[in-house]
């Protein structure tokens, strides 16, 4: 049996527990390049404890819903912001800690986000393909990474969506 989890629209003040939005919504902090580019200004803190950033690419599986989430992790000495190279939409799933109820939000393609150094959260889950994304992180001689599996997994519908439904078997689209 698993436990329902219902995805919510990604909003900055609804996330600001778990981490930063990052996104070009109204009007940028500045003008440059001789007025021909916004500048969105520092959108998110970097936290990276005693190691330096780096930059990696990451290709991830396409997955569908409902979901199936038996795992979160955590990487207690530095953040980790995820920018899509695509503009497609991709899950975010965080908690603030592995007995709370976890929390599912939905990109809407063009938003990346960071993670608040410590921030529980479900693998990447991009919904379409191809997956691709520019991750900033902690690079670091001591280990990063935290896991939890859960004894019973939580299974994440699109909002809205009538669990009941989904025991028949099918899956449904965002």
């Amino acid at each position: 049996m698993t436990r329902a989890i219902q995805i919510e629209p990604l909003i900055a003040t609804a996330f600001a527990p778990f981490g930063d939005v990052l996104d070009a919504c109204g009007p940028p902090d500045k003008i440059i390049n001789q007025g021909l580019c916004g500048r969105f200004h520092d959108r998110a803190k970097l936290d990276f404890d005693d190691a330096q950033a780096g930059i990696s690419i990451f290709q991830a599986q396409t997955r569908s819903l409902p979901y199936i989430l038996d795992l979160v992790e955590r990487h207690p000495q530095g953040s980790q912001a995820f920018i899509p190279m695509s503009q497609h939409p991709f899950l975010v799933i965080v908690t603030a800690d592995p007995k709370a109820t976890p929390r599912a939000f939905l990109t809407n393609g063009a938003q990346g986000i960071n993670l608040h150094r410590g921030t529980w959260h479900g693998v990447l889950t991009p919904l379409d393909g191809p997956g691709l994304f520019a991750v900033v992180d902690r690079i670091g001689p001591t280990p990063n990474l935290e896991e939890h599996r859960f004894s019973q997994p939580w299974t994440v519908y699109p909002q809205g969506h009538s669990p009941a439904k989904a025991e028949k078997g099918k899956s449904h689209p965002l």
